[in-house]
């Protein structure tokens, strides 16, 4: 068989090929045109028709027909209105034509196929019902059977891959409620253990979505009797999955977490009950629970080893999640307090922010600096550092240290100073690359006049807000970034600028104009129009603003620093 077009969760290299060849139940992917893209060895012998004969034809012309073995009109064919739909859909009775020019009666049912979020077609199970009433019923058990045991596996595979895509625990229990609720359960909760050995119910969700209502915590976890039989109490103490039906009386509650539980179980409904361990071994971070509430479906045993492999993977990521918010607290706080307090020198006036990146990304290397210098001048600094980790945070303070002692007594071009970092920066620091503007404002702090001296290492452009003019990126100074391979006799270049009184000077780093889907020329422009309407704002406002103006989507953390000119 052809397996072009399948898809679902991997267990192992091979294993849906296999289950595919080797399935009893005939089964044929049709694509979203209605044309048969492949066909297993069954299909193959219920409707003595090689795979090869029938890829590629339109499934409907080929093989369906009415009682009398005439073609059938297509506005009357279910599985062509399902394909237009995109929707599951059965069937019974429906006729094919065998190869041999004989009619089988069919019973068949057909999901839908995707990738990607992108439908790709269906894949139709089909059985032969021709005999008696009681093979049809077996068949379509069967069927119904198989169907189940593949949702359930895709079910795991869409969770792994979902909660994947996130290191935020909240986000994380928010998805994976999304999908287990109506697909395998009508309710799910989960309860997670703190570090201090406290339970919190942070997540229940129903028919209707989240239901806050029915969420509760409990600031201990109770000692747990003997005879206490909660689910959630022997579960939370690394107990095994726990299955409670309708027809088997629960000891009553004997703790307080144990009847928030209890209390939960009424208020659903529960006829049917599955609480298991989040994670596994000692590394157990909560539980989760699932609730049926029909009575002629219960969980069974099957549900018990998904709902089990479930709570594996969501323990794994909630770990995970933790471990990276640990990372990223110590990160974040390492790196506000690496930005060293702003001078105010004279009449100019100095403003800056760091931003970190959004809940879910990890912090960068981004810096600022301001610092006068041994002659007078006052040194301005932009950076950032590669990498997104606290290794990018250490070595942000690495290069901050080292620039600011080699710039302190260093009367030259600031290009010169970059030369000396850049040389010194594999011996002395961690750092693989790096880009910043090194500038020097001089000039009398109180009077004036004012020039600004630069380079930069491939950073983005300082933008020069003039008043009563328009606002001009200093596109002059650019060189290569730290650490990249550089002609050692060439010296890096350096720009000139004077700096009209009133004038606004703003350094920053590329968070502030990259951000998915847009392009570096896009945010400029957009940084550069938003700069211009806050011209006149006092300069915490204009920082502030600058900010809260970022559209939607980044990833990155922030460093922002602006300069103001005092008026004549």
């Amino acid at each position: 068989m052809d397996d072009e077009g399948l898809s679902g969760p991997t267990v192992e290299p091979g294993l849906w090929v296999r289950v595919v060849e080797q399935l009893g139940t005939a089964l044929m992917v049709v694509g979203p045109d209605g044309r048969i893209r492949a066909v297993n060895p069954a299909a193959e012998r219920l409707l003595g028709r090689a795979a090869s004969a029938m890829r590629g034809q339109d499934a409907h012309d080929l093989l369906h027909r009415d009682a009398a073995g005439g073609t059938l009109r297509r506005e009357r064919c279910p599985l062509l209105q399902a394909l237009a739909e995109g929707a599951s859909a059965r069937g019974e009775g429906d006729r094919y034509l065998r190869g041999d020019g004989h009619l089988v009666t069919i019973s068949w049912s057909a999901s839908p196929l995707a990738d990607g979020g992108s439908f790709t077609g269906m894949a139709v199970l089909f059985t032969d019902v021709t005999g008696d009433q009681g093979v049809r019923r077996e068949r379509a058990a069967y069927t119904r059977a198989l169907e189940d045991r593949t949702e359930r596996l895709t079910l795991v595979a869409e969770i792994t891959d979902v909660l994947g895509q996130t290191l935020e625990t909240d986000e994380a229990l928010a998805r994976l409620g999304r999908l287990l609720v109506p697909r395998l359960a009508d309710w799910a909760a989960v309860d997670l253990l703190t570090s201090s050995g406290q339970v919190h119910r942070v997540a229940v969700t129903g028919p209707a979505g989240r239901d806050a209502g029915l969420e509760g915590r409990r600031e201990h976890l109770p000692e747990a009797d003997e005879g206490d039989g909660s689910p959630l109490l022997q579960v939370l103490n690394g107990g095994d999955p726990v299955l409670r039906n309708e027809a088997e009386r629960a000891t009553p509650p004997g703790s307080p977490l144990a009847t928030v539980h209890s209390d939960f179980l009424r208020a659903a409904g529960a006829t049917s009950a599955l609480t298991v361990p989040l994670g596994s071994g000692q590394r157990i971070t909560g539980a989760l629970t699932v609730v049926r509430t029909d009575p002629a479906h219960p969980f069974g045993t099957e549900d018990v080893a998904v709902v089990s492999d479930i709570g594996r993977r969501v323990g794994l990521v909630i770990d995970n999640a933790r471990r990276f918010g640990r990372q990223r607290a110590v990160a974040e706080a390492m790196q506000r307090n690496l930005l060293a307090p702003l001078p105010q020198p004279g009449r100019l006036r100095l403003a800056a922010r760091y931003q970190p990146a959004p809940a879910g990304s990890q912090v960068g290397g981004d810096w600022y600096d301001a610092f006068a210098l041994k002659d007078g001048s006052l040194a301005l600094v932009i950076g950032d550092v590669v990498g997104h980790d606290l290794t990018a945070a250490a070595g942000m303070a690495q290069l901050h240290g080292v620039l600011r002692s080699l710039a302190w007594d260093h009367i030259g071009p600031p290009g010169a100073v970059i030369d000396r970092l850049d040389d010194a920066m594999p011996a002395i620091t961690t750092v693989p690359l790096a880009t910043l503007v090194l500038a020097r404002v001089e000039g009398h702090p109180h009077t004036g006049p004012w020039t600004l001296r630069w380079t930069s290492a491939g950073h983005p452009p300082p933008l020069l807000l003039s008043p009563g003019e328009d606002a001009r990126y200093l596109d002059a100074g650019q060189g290569v970034v730290l650490g990249a391979p550089v002609d050692t006799a060439a010296s890096r270049p350096n720009a000139t600028q004077a700096l009209p009184p009133g004038s606004t000077l703003l350094l920053y780093t590329d968070g502030l104009i990259e951000i998915p889907g847009s392009d570096i020329d896009t945010g400029l422009r957009r940084l550069r129009r938003h700069a211009l309407a806050l011209a006149d704002a006092p300069l915490d406002t204009l920082c502030d603003q600058l900010l809260a103006r970022m559209p939607p989507g980044s990833t990155d953390d922030v460093a922002l620093l602006a300069l103001r000119l005092p008026m004549p």
